[in-house]
């Protein structure tokens, strides 16, 4: 059957609520992936989403930061809240999917950002997401018995024209040489397919994330690629579009990042 999965760092789900049930009124994706929700479960607005048309929820939150959530038209069992690095900061939970004639594994993540400085001796936080990237190397896209998506605000734009200017961020958290080389050295390790670049490869930029500090965000134009949805293998043979939905940048207090999306055909 046909499905489509959404993946959006929300920046607070309850302050953006309503722009998360126009995207569903507006996209209808049989799975939404949310992250940086920044609120405890019992405090996420489950029934505003429930008369939205998805009732199924899976929600890994905690108090003010971080935090993830899926919402689904279709019935879901929850797999695992992981905890990584020995941290329980709420950054990542999985759900198989029961679709009419398939179930599909879906990760949800949301990558540390890394702090300003790119040095981990000095940083505490870059130290943090490169042990992060790191261990997600477990996280294979073989390991189910079913095919799989990985989705999520991943904090990295890997390849030269996922940002900008590649020159002038190569010292920039979010695209260094070591962020970007771990990367998709973990990518790739884990059999993971960067579907976003299966019919839009480089040197097509491709942007999900416009700053808040950028005066007009629409003519400077300084994006980066930092919201991801890769597959197992096999799913990419079924991918018809790929969307990301710029106009919700400049939608009325929107997040920072906007909503990316992925159709499949049967």
């Amino acid at each position: 059957m046909s499905f489509s999965i959404a993946t959006w760092n929300i920046n607070s789900v309850r302050l953006r609520q309503g722009l998360v049930v126009k995207f569903l009124e507006m996209r209808k994706p049989d799975v939404l992936c949310l992250q940086e929700i920044k609120c405890q479960d019992g405090e996420f607005p489950a029934d505003t989403f429930t008369a939205a048309g998805y009732k199924y929820q899976a929600v890994h939150g905690q108090k003010a930061y971080h935090g993830v959530a899926i919402l689904s038209r279709h019935p879901i069992e929850i797999v695992e809240r992981r905890k990584f690095c020995e941290i329980d900061d709420a950054r990542h939970v999985s759900v198989d999917v029961k679709l009419k004639n398939e179930t599909l594994r879906v990760h949800n993540f949301y990558v540390p950002a890394g702090g300003d400085e790119p040095d981990a001796a000095i940083n505490p936080k870059f130290g943090h997401k490169l042990k992060f990237v790191e261990e997600m190397r477990t996280v294979a896209a073989n390991a189910a018995p079913h095919p799989s998506i990985l989705v999520g605000d991943l904090n990295i734009a890997p390849l030269e024209h996922d940002v900008w200017s590649h020159k002038q961020l190569l010292k920039v958290v979010s695209h260094t040489p070591v962020e970007t080389t771990n990367f998709e050295a973990m990518r790739q390790h884990a059999k993971w397919t960067d579907l976003m670049r299966v019919h839009t490869p480089e040197p097509e930029k491709l942007y999900t994330w416009w700053s808040y500090r950028s005066a007009d965000w629409t003519v400077a134009n300084k994006g980066r690629r930092l919201d991801h949805i890769w597959s197992s293998a096999g799913m990419d043979s079924r991918l018809k579009e790929i969307e990301i939905l710029r106009e919700a940048r400049g939608w009325e207090r929107g997040s920072d990042h906007v909503p990316v999306m992925a159709r499949f055909g049967a």
